[in-house]
């Protein structure tokens, strides 16, 4: 009876041990714009497996133009959000206890168009600029503190590429695999210039989460971040099909020729794989860089001095990670 008894509490033990193992812990994960190249990485992830490998049942949520990231993480609804190193550093002045844990891109998306008479960002002295409100309170200090431009040269940019279109003597604000992209289909010649190529110091595309699951879960972030890396090394390297037929699934508008467009340029700007990423890993992020971003947000009046800044992010999950492109 003893031995029965002893028998049976083994077997439960080992079916018990069994369902732990097989249990999949939940993420829900918010994107920062719709589904795209630039999340590629991601779906990707997800369509081959590797978070359920990880141990993981993920869910990605695409976000857009009403969807607020930030109050939807910081009030549970998402574990995870891609977003902006000028948002995490302005939401820890703010006192929201926002966490960045892994940097998809080492340079930042956002760049210029110009048409293709121009030779590079310091011939645009004088010319106007359609700039977004977003670019204001972000890259436009920068820009016109390297070049010395003038306010006076801004003009909004409400999205509509006609004006670009029909005046040869403007220039705007613009991601690589969109405006370009609406240039190319129009037949307009144009030329792109990253800033991240000229110095602009922040990263593209972080992982955020919240001080909160990065103590309570921190190797659920770390088995998050490791098999996303994983995806994105994944979807610019190899087939990227699988990741983008869930990309297609998500945002309907989404066309293989966009998408292709896309990852021709993130591999050709080596956002991804460029910088510390060639020697050290992607989705790596270093205490210089970040270091770099505070002090360009404090000159150009974004952020307060006092600000700690080094309570938005963390390297643990990324400094010994190495996944190589």
């Amino acid at each position: 009876m003893r031995f029965t008894l002893k028998l049976g509490a083994a077997v439960a033990a080992w079916m018990m041990g069994t369902c732990a193992v097989q249990a999949q812990d939940k993420v829900t994960v918010l994107t920062s714009w719709f589904a795209q190249a630039e999340h590629g990485g991601f779906y990707q992830a997800q369509a081959k497996g590797l978070y359920k490998k990880a141990g993981l049942d993920v869910t990605i949520k695409m976000g857009g133009p009403q969807v607020n990231g930030q109050q939807l993480l910081l009030a549970g609804q998402a574990d995870l959000i891609l977003g902006y190193d000028f948002q995490v550093l302005k939401g820890v002045e703010q006192g929201f206890p926002l966490v960045a844990v892994a940097a998809s891109f080492q340079k930042d998306l956002q760049g210029m168009m110009t048409h293709d008479d121009i030779k590079g960002l310091e011939d645009l002295k004088g010319k106007t600029i359609l700039v977004a409100g977003s670019g204001q309170t972000s890259w436009w200090p920068w820009i016109k503190t390297k070049y010395g431009f003038t306010d006076a040269q801004s003009r909004p940019y409400t999205f509509n590429l006609q004006p670009f279109f029909a005046d040869k003597t403007l220039a705007q604000q613009a991601y690589p695999s969109s405006e370009p992209f609406a240039a190319e289909k129009e037949g307009v010649k144009a030329k792109f210039f990253l800033f991240a190529d000229y110095g602009y110091p922040p990263y593209g595309t972080t992982v955020v989460s919240t001080a909160k699951m990065v103590k309570e879960k921190p190797d659920v972030i770390a088995r998050f971040v490791r098999a996303s890396m994983e995806g994105w090394k994944s979807y610019l390297s190899e087939d990227p099909g699988p990741g983008n037929a869930l990309i297609k699934a998500d945002n309907k508008t989404m066309t293989d020729e966009q998408i292709a467009f896309g990852i021709k340029q993130l591999n050709a700007l080596k956002v991804a794989t460029g910088g510390d990423a060639a020697t050290m890993g992607i989705g790596v992020m270093t205490d210089e860089r970040w270091k770099k971003t505070y002090d360009y947000m404090v000159s150009a009046g974004l952020l307060k001095k006092d600000v700690d800044y080094k309570q938005g992010y963390t390297l643990q999950f990324v400094k010994a990670m190495k996944v190589l492109p």
